[in-house]
């Protein structure tokens, strides 16, 4: 069973993410803000991570930018999921190596087709 790391600081948003993976087979791990992101990648080792832009202590961005410096995770799967849509910030986000970008709201049958091509990939 692979694992999906969720990273967002909204409790809601997870549960919504968390339920649509597990219906479908994943084993689903949450974070709740970056710094937290980080600490789950480094102990859990998630195939994928879906991670918000906007968060307290450290932002999706932020967290992204770090983690690619550590080579056991340079080429770790990683899908932003925000209501931001602004260009400068997808930019950022695939200058940074994200694989993809689904804004909220979103709808959950999209969301696991990511996922599934992001594993596939």
């Amino acid at each position: 069973m692979k694992k999906v790391l969720i990273v967002d600081d909204s409790a809601s948003i997870r549960k919504e993410v968390a339920e649509a993976l597990t219906r479908v087979g994943y084993e689903v791990l949450e974070a709740v803000d970056g710094a937290d992101g980080i600490d789950k990648i480094r102990k859990q080792l998630p195939a994928a991570v879906i991670c918000d832009v906007n968060m307290p202590r450290m932002n999706g961005l932020e967290m992204l930018e770090k983690i690619r410096k550590e080579p056991q995770h340079a080429n770790l799967p990683v899908v932003m999921l925000t209501s931001e849509g602004q260009p400068a910030l997808v930019q950022r986000a695939k200058a940074a190596g994200a694989r993809g970008w689904l804004v909220k709201p979103f709808k959950t049958d999209m969301l696991v087709a990511a996922v599934a091509t992001l594993l596939r990939a």
